[in-house]
């Protein structure tokens, strides 16, 4: 069990998907447990940044639409830039890829 997408082969498992949108995050000067939603009451609308469809957003059902996937790969991209190898790096290009090829059929990214 996990978090998949369509249009693309990345996968965690759900605390490793946290996990990782966690980093996100933090690359962004939030903390995602202090989100409403993640347990606390603080709303993403405070933050203005491309990433942020995928930070507030159900970890196992729903879809980014085409427009959001072509704001929200770029950044990802710059995000995980300075990133180890070893951390979440080959699955989060895979996403932006996934998203990348949706936005370009003009097809949402279901989470699956």
């Amino acid at each position: 069990m996990g978090v998949n997408f369509s249009y693309c082969d990345a996968h965690w498992a759900y605390g490793l998907f946290h996990d990782f949108r966690c980093k996100l995050a933090r690359e962004i000067g939030m903390d995602l447990d202090k989100m409403d939603g993640f347990g606390g009451t603080l709303s993403f609308a405070a933050f203005d940044d491309d990433i942020i469809p995928l930070l507030d957003h159900s970890d196992c059902e729903g879809e980014l639409t085409p427009e959001e996937c072509a704001r929200v790969a770029p950044r990802l991209r710059e995000l995980i830039a300075s990133w180890p190898a070893e951390d979440d790096v080959q699955e989060a290009l895979s996403l932006a890829e996934g998203m990348d090829y949706a936005a370009k059929m003009n097809e949402p990214l279901y989470f699956c």
